[in-house]
């Protein structure tokens, strides 16, 4: 469906996505694996230092992680490029991403609670961050009869957007476009007894002053709003790759116990935090997390 407010088509917006298309398709051309090591290659050794993703993720570090080794902050940088290459290739190339995100490990001490709650008709909210694979979850949710509503934000280009909905329809639905229709189609799917599935590690003007890293972070408080309004369990996952680079580790935490939005909250990011520490090539260290603060 249409976003007018995001979705641009025309001759120009066309011929702009000419060469998107042809390079998904060259990627699509090779082996699945040799596709992301290309992919996460062209990322990190020519993309990020052209336009100075480096930069962002060095400034970044230097804010939260002021004593990081020197010596690793080059490598890190790599991964980081290499892991949002590669999720950017696997929401293109859906048959091997599903192929492998179907084979993925799911626990957790969560894992339980989830899958009872699913089976019960009880409302999840899933939260988690632009860490890993967050899509893997639902492939792995649907493939066991749940469906999982998300929100995406369309693309600019409209061509390009038809093709990225289009996959993601592959991957689980339902999807339902930012905005306040698209809100709406997601706390209806939610009131109902399904699961949603948000990302809540991006600086909001509208979110509350929380901690993340150490440092202030504007951080909406929705989804938790939404789990008190709801009677819906609050749930944050992880979709962690694996040494192999394809494969992944689904990882389910607790239910976060329901008090206010802010405390609530705030454990979310206390959660990410503890997931960026362990694996920091694997979070997406190029985002302004910490503007406006």
């Amino acid at each position: 469906m249409a976003t007018p407010e995001f979705e641009r088509g025309g001759v120009v917006n066309f011929l702009i996505d000419l060469p998107i298309r042809a390079l998904f398709a060259l990627f699509r051309l090779l082996p699945y694996r040799m596709g992301l090591r290309f992919a996460g290659f062209v990322a990190a050794r020519i993309l990020a230092p052209l336009f100075g993703i480096n930069r962002r993720i060095r400034a970044n570090l230097a804010l939260v992680w002021p004593d990081y080794p020197t010596e690793k902050i080059l490598p890190l940088c790599h991964e980081v490029t290499v892991n949002s290459a590669r999720l950017m290739l696997e929401s293109f190339n859906i048959r091997g991403f599903l192929r492998h995100a179907r084979r993925s490990t799911l626990g957790g001490e969560g894992k339980e609670d989830l899958l009872n709650a699913l089976a019960n008709g009880t409302p999840v909210v899933l939260v988690s961050g632009h860490f890993g694979n967050y899509q893997a979850l639902r492939v792995l949710l649907a493939d066991l009869g749940h469906a999982t509503a998300a929100i995406y934000r369309p693309m600019n280009n409209a061509f390009t957007n038809t093709r990225y909905i289009d996959n993601m329809n592959l991957i689980a639905r339902p999807n339902f476009a930012r905005g306040m229709k698209g809100t709406k189609g997601l706390l209806t799917h939610l009131r109902k007894g399904g699961a949603i599935a948000l990302l809540n590690d991006q600086a909001s003007y509208e979110g509350e002053v929380l901690e993340f890293l150490g440092k202030p972070a504007l951080t909406m408080t929705s989804a938790a709003e939404f789990a008190l309004k709801y009677q819906a369990l609050l749930v944050p996952y992880y979709g962690i790759r694996q040494d192999n680079g394809v494969d992944f580790d689904v990882l389910i935490e607790p239910p976060i116990p329901h008090s206010d939005p802010v405390t609530m909250t705030q454990a979310l990011n206390a959660s990410l935090e503890k997931r960026v520490r362990e694996n920091p090539g694997q979070w997406f260290w190029m985002h302004r997390r910490w503007k406006g603060v």
